[in-house]
């Protein structure tokens, strides 16, 4: 077997997010390449979620909307998703509360029998789930033994119940022999990215789709030697990074687009004072509140344009777990460098999806930024050949450190003279060119598929795994920007010259890259949108790419 996809599905409170981890983790044990994706409404209980567990031979970042093997805990997950199920497919279900033609176990039933607690049939699901795979019951026990915390020999008893009760195993799934890799969501890499660049503070205002950052590093503080600190709003969030950059710590904020709303006129009080500031903007569909617990890529045009007046700043896009890692720590050394704001782009669909992790954890180190040498007087806003000004921190008794928000001077004394104004906004942006000539050291734009296509599907962020299995299928080229700010377009050109035909896919309404491409000369000959608060689906994106193929 090369892949199986899998839906396990009920309501909030089913625990299907739990039952879905403990799949992916057991489909990796055996050696297959993981991709997890977690569909769920804002809701505490009630409504319908479901999550789709994807496992292949081969490296993969995107699900299928049709699956192999359906896991129902409640009518709904049928009713709902058998129009998903690939032909031969099977439902496995709980018998005691789903009418279905398939696999039916007592979900409830052993759970009564142990006297578990009713979110314990997810347990029994994924025990009788082990079973219709033909997957060895030791394999499975070492799992929830390595990663359930509670009550684990009740759910240990009442998970080989429902795997005895299966009588005969309906797809096998063997055993591969590849390297076992760590699973890791795209907010954790984000994480680990910052912190393997030196971060020391992380402050952010809960909100969904960036919430799990914050909860991962408080819960890892003391491992990681991370602060983090939860103030009343996003404003106090923007505002304390400030200040605690202007003391020497290396901090990193995590918001969604209402709350970076709130957290521009900061941005614009960074790009005034220079203080290096690292913001992580995980998108979700809006305008106002939108659709807090889906996907978007709309805010990319409010992010390049953010903050009032001019100054520099850089936008990076990952498209999966291991560019989450890697562009982050580099947003973290940038933004200290430069002394300017970084953002890491990223939305839903890469921030809370799983993926099989490979990446070189030693790429990414902290780069000490340009300190004051302790000659002379010291002067916060130094006008340098290159616009970055030697840095000195409070404490300092040779230094006096100045901050603000007005123009001002080398010494950081405010000015309304014209000439100081324009030599001091001179300087600040001559910074552009020494980033631009910095990032080039860099992979800006990957290149995927057949080289030698015409035919460019144009993507960015968590499009980028659907793109690339569409264009191995067809026989097309893929274009990756990952700096989207400031865009590296003679690198674009290149990589684009040549092309019949550019495919623009995005999963907003309006097509924000193809607009910032056109605004310089890049023409797009057509677009796939996406704007249902939905990612592509592999399956879904071949059809449409089909449709306006030259």
């Amino acid at each position: 077997m090369k892949e199986i996809s899998i839906l396990i599905g009920g309501k909030a409170g089913d625990g299907i997010r739990q039952a879905g981890h403990t799949l992916a983790r057991l489909l990796n044990r055996i050696g297959y390449r993981i991709f997890f994706y977690d569909d769920y409404p804002s809701l505490i209980r009630g409504g319908h979620n479901f999550s789709i567990v994807r496992a292949s031979e081969k490296r993969i970042e995107a699900h299928k909307e049709k699956v192999d093997l359906i896991v129902a805990l409640n009518q709904d997950a049928v009713e709902k998703h058998k129009n998903r199920l690939n032909a031969g497919g099977i439902i496995l279900y709980d018998s005691a509360k789903v009418d279905a033609q398939g696999v039916g176990i007592n979900f409830t039933g052993i759970v009564k029998e142990f006297e578990g607690k009713s979110i314990m049939r997810n347990t029994a699901a994924i025990g009788a789930l082990a079973r219709v795979l033909d997957i060895e019951w030791p394999v499975l026990e070492n799992v929830m033994m390595d990663t359930m915390e509670k009550e684990v020999d009740l759910n240990l008893k009442i998970a080989q119940s429902a795997y005895d009760m299966v009588e005969n195993a309906g797809i096998s799934v063997p055993k591969l022999n590849q390297k076992i890799l760590p699973l890791v969501s795209g907010n954790e890499a984000i994480a680990l990215g910052a912190v393997q660049a030196g971060l020391n503070m992380y402050i952010a205002y809960p909100m969904t789709p960036a919430s799990a950052i914050l909860h991962y590093l408080a819960e890892h503080e003391d491992d990681l030697g991370v602060v983090t600190i939860h103030p009343e709003s996003e404003i106090g969030v923007a505002l304390m990074a400030l200040g605690a950059a202007y003391a020497g710590a290396r901090t990193m904020v995590g918001t969604s687009g209402g709350g970076f709303a709130l957290m521009t006129e900061a941005l614009s009080l960074s790009g005034q004072g220079e203080f290096p500031m690292v913001l992580v903007v995980s998108q979700r569909p809006g305008p106002g509140t939108g659709v807090p617990t889906y996907t978007m890529q709309g805010d990319l045009s409010f992010v390049i344009h953010s903050g009032h007046g001019e100054f520099a700043k850089v936008v990076l896009a990952p498209g999966d777990a291991e560019e989450a890692f890697y562009l982050t720590g580099l947003a973290m050394n940038l933004a200290w460098k430069f002394q300017i704001p970084c953002f890491v782009l990223s939305d839903k669909h890469l921030s809370e999806s799983i993926f099989s992790f490979e990446a070189d954890l030693n790429k990414v180190k902290p780069e000490d930024p340009l300190l004051w040498n302790g000659q002379g007087e010291y002067k916060r806003y130094l006008d340098t050949q290159n616009g970055i000004s030697p840095l000195a921190f409070p404490g300092n008794p040779a230094a006096i450190v100045k901050a603000t928000s007005y123009e001002h001077d080398e010494y950081g004394i405010t000015t309304e003279e014209s000439k100081q104004i324009a030599r001091m906004q001179q300087k600040r942006l001559r910074k552009r060119k020494t980033l631009i000539d910095e990032l080039s050291k860099h992979e800006q734009v990957k290149v995927y598929g057949n080289l030698e296509s015409k035919t460019v599907l144009l993507c960015w962020g968590s499009t980028k795994g659907a793109c690339i299995e569409v264009a191995e299928e067809l026989g097309l080229k893929v274009v990756q920007p990952l700096v989207l700010e400031p865009l590296p377009i003679e690198p674009l050109r290149k990589v684009l010259s040549g092309a019949d035909q550019i495919i623009d896919i995005e999963v907003n309404a309006t097509g924000q890259l193809a607009k910032l491409l056109s605004a310089h000369a890049i023409c797009i000959d057509d677009m796939i949108l996406r704007f249902d608060a939905r990612p592509f689906t592999v399956d879904v994106l071949i059809d449409k790419v089909k449709e306006v193929l030259l």
